[in-house]
């Protein structure tokens, strides 16, 4: 077998993981399944990721790292919290759930499976923290850029828009209408920028006494 670096072997490996919980399930899925469609013997899947519960924190990772990169890519912060938060979620929302339904379902059962498995809690707490972090950051990068500030702390609207697009995920997974999606989801932004309610900062003037 030819010589692959570590990261490529393990990004290889995460890759195929991916493919397979999207196709069978969190349970269904097990290390000698991933070894195979990675093309890897399953002794080097196992020096990379010694347990299920490491592979399933890189991928864990690795999507909300693509999810990131996909939300920011071309995205001008310097126009506002409202325009970054309802550009970057209808951007997810277009390329990574009407599209791509079974990595949806992938997360969900991520979650179920850390919360029933002893010692693997963990692992929810990272997907949720992950996800919030991404959106609190956002709404701090534009607010900064813009020369703006919100009525609530950026961490509080990243775990409302969080809260929101989780349930809307849900019923279109269960039940997938893109029309009344769209119009849910827009109804959800309008609610999330009144409730953030991004202004922008008032400028201090100096005294004439100061400009002389």
């Amino acid at each position: 077998m030819a010589y692959v670096k570590a990261t490529e072997r393990e990004q290889q490996i995460v890759t195929a993981a991916i493919r397979v919980l999207s196709q069978v399930g969190v349970p269904a899925t097990t290390l000698r399944a991933v070894a195979a469609e990675a093309g890897v013997p399953l002794g080097t899947l196992h020096y990379v990721f010694p347990s299920k519960d490491q592979l399933l924190r890189a991928v864990i990772t690795s999507v909300i790292d693509d999810v990131a990169e996909a939300l920011r890519y071309d995205l001008d912060v310097h126009k506002g919290v409202e325009h970054t938060v309802r550009t970057a979620l209808m951007r997810f929302w277009d390329a990574l759930v009407e599209s791509n339904i079974g990595l949806q379902i992938m997360q969900y059962e991520l979650m179920s499976y850390a919360l029933r498995t002893e010692g693997a809690a963990s692992l929810a707490h990272l997907q949720y923290d992950r996800y919030i972090s991404v959106v609190t950051n956002f709404c701090e990068e534009a607010a900064r850029a813009a020369g703006e500030r919100c009525a609530v702390g950026f961490d509080v609207i990243g775990r409302m828009s969080l809260a929101v697009v989780d349930g809307l995920i849900l019923q279109y997974v269960s039940k997938p209408d893109p029309d009344r999606a769209h119009r849910d989801l827009n109804h959800a932004l309008d609610m999330i920028i009144m409730f953030a309610d991004p202004q922008p900062v008032a400028r201090a003037h100096r005294p004439r006494s100061a400009q002389r």
